[in-house]
């Protein structure tokens, strides 16, 4: 399925059962290489980006899965009751269950730090879906989100909001101030790297604009500072800014989706 209506998975159980809406294309041979694309926060599978990526992949010789989390998009749920558990349950539930053979994760910003947990995940709880999983492409990736780009970002009068009301309100270049709810911090401690050192055991590439106020080209610096035995790679874009999704932004993942391809093939 390339287009249309998004077809649904059913994630979680009783009160938290929720339909995880998600697109996708099989790879033109057999044997070729998916991608999955993972979305950034508050943005959906019909993106600039993800659009452009379902266009190119196919004929490019990959398959293409996409999909929204809960409380993004066609899926369930409210955003103000989502948690980074949640989204990683329903990753996972997205990757072992509706895709195929070998994968390429590409996260854009929060999808950068769900596709590093999915692998970690996988790997601690199920090794043989996480060999399916043959290299990782992140666009900004916003890794610790709710600890380092949120909470320690805070100004001293939003953190004691979210501890007094349990949410706070934050301005958005993207369109209506978003939430951030006490429930989001605390639940997303649960799902931290803390900069320890993390193996990936594949590659891990990372795209990032040297002019992105959201996700800053420190906080990728940092990234692979502590990803070991050599797997990180940075590219830097001196001009560019977080969506990366001017012609040539996405000109450069197409040739880094090659690239990282014929590494791994």
């Amino acid at each position: 399925m390339s287009s249309g209506e998004p077809q649904f998975l059913d994630v979680g159980d009783g009160s938290k059962r929720r339909k995880i809406a998600y697109l996708t294309i099989p790879p033109p041979s057999a044997n070729g290489l998916g991608l999955v694309w993972m979305i950034g926060l508050k943005s959906d599978m019909v993106s600039t980006k993800a659009t452009a990526l379902a266009e190119w992949a196919p004929a490019n010789g990959f398959g293409l899965t996409r999909f929204e989390y809960s409380g993004h998009g066609s899926s369930s749920g409210e955003f103000t009751e989502a948690t980074i558990g949640d989204w990683l349950e329903e990753s996972r539930d997205v990757f072992t269950k509706v895709t195929h053979g070998r994968q390429i994760l590409i996260g854009s910003s929060t999808g950068g730090h769900l596709a590093l947990l999915l692998l970690r995940d996988l790997m601690r709880r199920d090794p043989a879906a996480a060999d399916r999983i043959a290299a990782i492409v992140l666009i900004a990736p916003a890794w610790d989100l709710t600890e380092e780009l949120m909470w320690k970002k805070l100004p001293a009068e939003a953190q004691r909001e979210i501890m007094e009301k349990g949410v706070t309100y934050r301005p958005s270049e993207y369109g209506d101030p978003y939430p951030i709810t006490q429930k989001f911090i605390e639940e997303g401690r649960n799902h931290l790297f803390k900069g320890e050192p993390f193996d990936p055991g594949r590659p891990v590439v990372i795209l990032q604009g040297l002019l992105d106020p959201d996700v800053p080209a420190a906080h990728s610096r940092k990234l692979v500072e502590f990803i070991q035995s050599g797997w990180a790679e940075l590219t830097e874009v001196p001009d560019g800014e977080h969506r990366m999704s001017r012609p040539q932004d996405l000109e450069l993942l197409y040739q880094t989706i090659k690239r990282v391809a014929d590494k791994v093939s």
